[in-house]
């Protein structure tokens, strides 16, 4: 591990903000902007040999580091923004809020890489690396569906889980989480309807159940 990540800064130099090796695999912190150099350096130079990407995924950093349910005190009305609405909604400002992260395979080398890189602008915008690893093509779609990361560059850039007519990107923090409409088949119409949601969101609050029949008339 210490090779590569030798190897990582000698070939990567300024392009690489940060590095670490953390449960037994490197990661390292990229430029947005150098993404598409990275990508190549990592795929095609011998010694590093990146050749697969396994996995791309996007992160929200809106609410890192809030813990929800860490409190001395109980309540009935629960915690998270499930009840609390509006906690995490200061969005606009917040620097490097999503993050894309590739997870990259080196056969011949046999070792494994994870790179992160915070897309910058509203909406985030990256360059698309379908051109390096044509795999990330549907995980590229799936991070622009629910989190709304702009890939420039990218062949077929367009929702993949979720409705075309769809609005919002689900997996952000500051989405509601009973969503902002629901559909339903009229058949008065004869076709699917778009329509204000109508359910009312619930909220679980965890509690000791006390009623318990081995203390029944004790």
């Amino acid at each position: 591990m210490d090779m590569l990540l030798n190897d990582l800064r000698e070939r990567l130099g300024t392009a690489i903000i940060s590095d670490r090796l953390e449960t037994g695999q490197v990661t390292i912190e990229v430029r947005a902007a150098a993404i598409s150099e990275v990508g190549l350096m990592l795929r095609d130079d011998t010694a590093l040999a990146f050749t697969q990407l396994t996995d791309l995924c996007g992160v929200d950093y809106l609410a890192y580091g809030k813990a929800d349910w860490e409190t001395r005190d109980t309540t009935r009305t629960g915690f998270s923004r499930g009840v609390s609405q509006g906690v995490y909604v200061d969005t606009e400002d917040m620097e490097d809020r999503f993050a894309v992260v590739y997870h990259l395979l080196s056969l011949s080398h046999n070792r494994r890489l994870r790179v992160r890189s915070f897309p910058s602008g509203q909406p985030p915008r990256i360059a698309s690396v379908t051109p390096i690893w044509p795999g990330a093509n549907w995980f590229e779609r799936e991070a622009f569906d629910l989190f709304g990361i702009l890939f420039d560059g990218h062949p077929d850039l367009r929702r993949i889980l979720t409705d075309y007519g769809f609005r919002g990107h689900p997996f952000r923090k500051d989405f509601p989480l009973e969503g902002d409409v629901e559909v339903r088949y009229d058949p008065e119409e004869g076709r699917v309807v778009y329509q204000p949601v109508s359910i009312k969101n619930r909220v679980l609050v965890p509690k000791t159940i006390r009623h318990d029949n081995r203390y029944v008339g004790k």
